[in-house]
């Protein structure tokens, strides 16, 4: 049986500029390509799941502008189950910059995605939200869930809830106060470790990729090692395809069309 996951989080539109190097203060950097792509943490994470054979379902919310359309395109292709209410306020946005060696910059107008609320939540084995939506949906989400409860902490902050799964980068990691149950911490090009209680109980490489954008790298891996360890895989395995996931990820331009499938993770594992 494919695992259901419920994802409350954000949905935006990401304008995404390349470009040889990211600016320095002050400065402008011209001869960049711009692109436009569905995306959002919360998004690309449900179809990151989905992507990887789990029956996902999203809660959240777009505005009544054009952009709506563009940001759920991934989410519809993906075949996710959409939920979503329509807000006054416009659709979210992120503006990227995205450099040769595949580092970004980016700045996040959350428009809707600051209204969302949660009346209830759809049938699910879990529920995975992220920091890019309101505090008050985040606790909602946990307190109706029924399973496991997986939260990736970004952008950093305080919030009360008590994940089973938490997914954090070594910077989030300070900010983080409660540290029960499992936490991932993601180390970039060096990998990842899995703690438990406090603990460490697996740690894991990413395969040698050619990093040309992180956009989604991170959501990549937090997908992989939910639905990983809903199919009861071990946390050296989990970890290990999570890794893989997250180097697919940044080997690929964009947010969601970067995002790999079960097959390709096996394939650059096998």
């Amino acid at each position: 049986m494919a695992p259901k996951i419920a994802v409350v989080g954000s949905i935006n539109l990401d304008l995404v500029a390349r470009a040889e190097r990211l600016p320095r203060p002050g400065e402008t950097v011209t001869g960049a390509t711009f692109a436009r792509y569905p995306g959002g943490k919360g998004a690309n994470q449900a179809v990151a799941c989905a992507r990887l054979g789990a029956e996902v379902s999203m809660v959240g919310a777009v505005g009544r502008d054009p952009f709506a359309e563009e940001a759920l395109a991934g989410l519809r292709a993906a075949g996710v189950a959409l939920e979503l209410a329509e807000s006054e306020s416009p659709t979210g946005i992120a503006v990227v910059l995205v450099g040769a060696d595949g580092e970004t910059e980016i700045v996040v107008a959350p428009g809707a995605n600051a209204e969302v609320a949660l009346a209830a939540l759809p049938e699910h084995d879990a529920v995975l939200c992220q920091l890019e939506i309101p505090d008050t949906a985040v606790e909602a989400a946990w307190e109706a869930c029924t399973g496991v409860f997986c939260l990736n902490a970004a952008p950093a902050r305080v919030v009360a809830v008590d994940p089973d799964l938490t997914v954090v980068n070594r910077y989030e990691l300070e900010a983080l106060t409660r540290r029960d149950g499992l936490v991932a911490v993601t180390l970039g090009a060096e990998g990842a470790i899995l703690l438990e209680s406090g603990e460490e109980v697996a740690r894991a490489t990413p395969p040698n990729v050619d990093a040309v954008d992180g956009t989604a790298a991170g959501d990549a891996f937090t997908g992989c090692l939910l639905v990983s360890l809903l199919e009861e895989r071990g946390y050296e395995d989990a970890l290990a395809r999570a890794c893989a996931a997250g180097a697919l990820a940044a080997s690929r331009h964009g947010a969601q069309p970067s995002l790999p499938s079960a097959a390709e993770i096996e394939a650059v594992l096998n």
